[in-house]
């Protein structure tokens, strides 16, 4: 069984911890030590059991408590080239770079990064799969993009959960408080996704094939939980008994991939 939970999805701070059998995995950190070691607890899981921290890119609500983590629990951090060249913090145990057209493994899990079109120097998500022939699972993750190319569809087809930036609604951040510059880089090709944009994501895609449909990284200013419901159920016709949104305190409790 594969299974997955958020600790925190926003702008104030994201990580995604992904387990088959004995592996744990962690994907970003963006919360300070203590804060992370709690919301693990609180989700019944030790700091020191995680095989690996997984980053995507060096913006500080994914990245800034991977250091202190790695070095308190001992545990390895991979990242792309890119990312470990920005990277401010970099003196941990063990660290593993590599390009994110490459694909390794991690205990029992298969790691597929790709590349995504966002404001860091070498940002990528992840795909990440256990089991093998019928069994084998898929768990998509895509945030921090600012659109979406060819490549990215092609790499999250097929998944049976997805968890999928919605983090701005257009006339909100139209409308909103940010300064221009800000508005422009959210809403720009290498800032993040809209609910229309991720909603268009899915448009033929098998969408019944999907066990889990987590909207996540909503911005808590420019957009509102019905509104990222709303565009995604427009897009695939109706209700997904897997839809739902992660939030920035609660996270996302544990979820199983039959």
């Amino acid at each position: 069984m594969i299974r997955f939970a958020m600790l925190g999805s926003g702008s104030k701070g994201n990580a995604t911890l992904i387990e088959h059998g004995t592996t744990r995995v962690l994907i970003d950190c963006g919360f300070n030590l203590k804060e992370t070691e709690a919301r693990l607890l609180r989700i019944g899981v030790e700091p020191g059991s995680l095989a690996a921290v997984l980053v995507t890119h060096e913006h500080g609500d994914h990245l800034a408590g991977v250091g202190r983590l790695a070095r308190r629990h001992r545990v390895p951090v991979y990242m792309t080239y890119g990312t470990h060249r920005v990277w401010q913090d970099p003196e941990v145990p063990a660290l593993v770079r590599f390009s994110p057209h490459q694909q390794f493994t991690i205990g029992s899990l298969a790691i597929e990064p790709y590349p995504v079109p966002h404001d860091a120097e070498e940002p990528c998500q992840y795909v990440i799969a256990a089991g093998n022939g019928a069994a084998r699972r898929r768990i998509g993750i895509l945030s921090d993009a600012g659109h979406i190319s060819p490549h990215m569809r092609a790499m999250l087809a097929g998944c049976d959960a997805l968890m999928l930036e919605c983090n701005h609604d257009p006339e909100l951040l139209r409308v909103g408080p940010y300064p221009p510059s800000l508005k422009l880089r959210v809403g720009g090709e290498r800032g993040h996704l809209s609910n229309e944009q991720a909603a268009a994501l899915l448009a033929g895609y098998e969408v019944e094939r999907l066990q889990h449909l987590v909207l996540t990284h909503l911005s808590e200013t420019n957009n509102r939980p019905q509104l990222a419901l709303a565009a995604v159920r427009a897009a695939i016709g109706g209700e997904h008994a897997g839809l739902r949104c992660a939030h920035q305190e609660q996270g996302l409790d544990w979820a199983e991939l039959a």
